[in-house]
């Protein structure tokens, strides 16, 4: 398989087991993040890993969060949170360290968190692993993000759930990118997929 066929298998799954990716596998795995771009050189990447015992407590900590949002949050949805979360192999916090003050914009320094975080989750697939990337409203709430290490300015991008991929998990139907790409010529641009 070339590097670009394992870029274009690769998907989402939350349909994991373990293991999860330790030690030097881990390691390099974490390392992709410091290939992204990054204008200035800030390295806003920052990454709580949370496994074994510590993924229930994790989930108290979300469950805490949604009702602190959303005093009314359904049961179902806070089920379904506190399973996931107290289940994954592991679990990523994704945290961005952000300099308000600095001469590179916020949004660039958000911009490099999300392409480290998308090199983790291609060099998870390139080991034999499996992730995806959960955000949701927890994902914005400044306490969680303290209580994880990311005190305003500072705050979380969202969390990789991590693991092996259970087998026969398959990828889903991908659109060609024909909709989604223009030339331009000088006048504005239309996209097939806004049609």
């Amino acid at each position: 398989m070339t590097s670009l066929d394992l870029l274009l298998s690769r998907f989402s799954t939350d349909a994991l087991t373990e293991p999860a990716p330790q030690g030097a596998v881990l390691d390099a795995i974490l390392s992709t993040a410091m290939r992204a771009p990054d204008h200035g050189k800030l390295r806003p990447w920052r990454y709580v890993i949370v496994q074994g015992v510590a993924r229930p407590m994790l989930a108290g900590r979300i469950v805490a969060s949604m009702k602190r949002l959303d005093p009314e949050v359904a049961p179902a949805k806070i089920e379904k949170r506190q399973s996931r979360f107290s289940t994954m192999p592991m679990i990523i916090a994704l945290g961005m360290h952000l300099r308000p003050e600095n001469k590179i914009p916020l949004i660039e320094q958000e911009l490099a968190v999300g392409a480290a975080a998308m090199n983790i989750l291609n060099a998870l697939h390139a080991t034999g692993f499996g992730g995806v990337w959960v955000s949701g409203d927890v994902a914005y709430d400044p306490e969680l993000a303290a209580e994880l290490g990311f005190p305003a300015p500072h705050g979380l991008a969202g969390f990789l759930f991590v693991g092996t991929p259970i087998p026969d998990v398959r990828a889903p139907q991908r659109r060609g990118v024909e909709g989604y790409v223009a030339e331009w010529t000088g006048a504005p641009v239309q996209f097939g997929a806004d049609a």
